[in-house]
């Protein structure tokens, strides 16, 4: 008899579920399913797990496919079971290819190609449908959105958009995605949600047509570019109820949250001065280093800077300056920008061609905070004091390069249970789109000078 193994979290049972634990069946005479505790799915990473492991090892029972269920809830449990069982075939889908191939030592390894067009019909009257979501560009950032979301419970990603058509067709066969397409219209009408990773100066307009439809709308950083653009985008999508979120992942980070918390405790006593600094030597040919109307240090790391300041002195300044070291095509490859609020003071620090200590600095009247690059992935930070013998050390849990926790939100705020609704605020966003207006017009009548 030859024994057939797989693993999964099984949450919101769907076709694709169901079409991968038959084509397991079929690789074999009897199959083990071993269904994973929410205790184990919050260690390893899965995040927005909805139902619990009972009704998760009920509805894999239900199928019929399975002739031995059992619960793993470990590291190193695969193996394990593998070698105890007298386990021939282990196998999961092509998503988690070459992530098991250690199991080969103990058996054959199968990976099953992804099920197209995965459909929550069969969740139709569960609480949380899936959420179909599709991503609009191919760039850089798409492959690791891609590969994030698969960590969140309650979304499948099956689409992807760009102008260039042959882009997207390229894009969605090496990623396995169920659809690709060159016109936008059609693309979002397969899709309950979209993940705007196209360059900064199509975002705006990308937004806006999705929310119009009905879709809801994650949209990578800036959001808009004045002031006016981020309200009316906020306000349509109030207008049409769908969730519209500006994508600064920093925000939606354990560590991140637990510093602002701290920070706001009372711990460091008053707040008194915030220094954030993001930079990164940039590779000539990249759009950032490129594009004069829309490239630059500020626009493509500014957001990240003025977070912890508008999370920490409020979204009310009382004036700012801009100083920015140009390159020959107008481009900052350096910026600083000098806050001024009633009791304290703020400096963002962004570089592309200039290499800075990328550190997070919180100043107040009892001790000081203090993260190191990089911080806007929080995996660490102290809290030092007058005392220099005492420092208080945390090394918060982070996950992957922390995309699903800014798409965990996302799903919740779809969902309706706002769970994390506080991480990024209207507000915030709506100031960290003044402040990139300001930016430019002081950038444009320096380009006149």
């Amino acid at each position: 008899m030859k024994k057939v193994i797989t693993y999964g979290t099984f949450d919101l049972f769907h076709e694709g579920h169901y079409n991968l634990l038959k084509r397991a069946k079929a690789l074999g005479d009897y199959l083990i399913v071993g269904v994973t505790t929410e205790y184990y799915d919050m260690q390893r990473g899965k995040l927005n797990v909805v139902n619990p492991l009972l009704e998760r090892v009920e509805n894999v029972k239900k199928t019929g496919l399975a002739d031995e269920i059992i619960v793993e809830d470990h590291e190193g449990q695969k193996p394990e079971d593998i070698q105890k069982m007298g386990v021939d075939i282990f196998t999961v889908g092509s998503d988690w290819t070459g992530i098991f191939d250690y199991l080969g030592e103990f058996c054959q390894v199968v990976y099953l190609d992804r099920t197209p067009e995965i459909s929550s019909s069969i969740l139709r009257a569960d609480k949380y449908p899936i959420v179909q979501m599709g991503v609009v560009g191919s760039g850089r950032i798409a492959p690791r959105f891609l590969s994030e979301a698969k960590f969140v419970s309650g979304v499948n990603v099956g689409a992807v958009y760009n102008p260039n058509s042959q882009s997207a067709q390229e894009f969605g066969r090496s990623h396995e995605l169920d659809a690709y397409w060159g016109d936008f219209r059609e693309f979002l009408e397969q899709v309950d949600a979209i993940y705007i990773a196209s360059p900064h100066e199509t975002h705006h307009e990308y937004a806006r047509a999705a929310i119009e439809m009905g879709r809801h709308v994650l949209c990578e950083k800036p959001l808009t570019f004045t002031v006016a653009r981020a309200n009316e985008l906020y306000d349509l999508a109030g207008e049409n109820d769908v969730v519209l979120m500006e994508g600064i992942k920093t925000a939606f980070c354990p560590g991140f949250m637990q510093m602002m918390n701290l920070a706001r405790s009372g711990v460091i006593g008053e707040v008194r001065d915030v220094e954030a600094c993001f930079s990164r030597i940039t590779q000539l040919g990249l759009r950032e280093m490129r594009d004069r109307e829309y490239g630059g240090a500020f626009l493509e790391f500014g957001s990240y800077t003025l977070l912890p300041i508008f999370k920490l002195l409020g979204c009310k300044y009382e004036s700012v300056e801009f100083d920015s070291i140009l390159a020959d095509n107008g481009i900052d490859l350096y910026s600083k920008i000098h806050f001024r609020f009633k009791n304290a003071l703020a400096m963002s620090k962004t570089g592309i061609g200039v290499k800075s200590e990328g550190q997070l600095v919180i100043a107040g009247t009892k001790g000081y905070i203090l993260a190191e690059s990089p911080w806007w992935l929080t995996k660490s930070f102290e809290v030092r004091y007058e005392d220099p013998t005492r420092i208080d050390k945390y090394s918060p849990k982070f996950l992957g390069d922390g995309l699903r926790y800014e798409i965990a939100d996302f799903v919740s705020k779809i969902n309706g249970t706002e769970k994390m609704s506080y991480c990024l605020t209207k507000e915030e966003s709506v100031a960290m789109a003044g402040v990139v207006e300001r930016f430019m017009e002081e950038r444009k009548r320096r380009g006149r000078a």
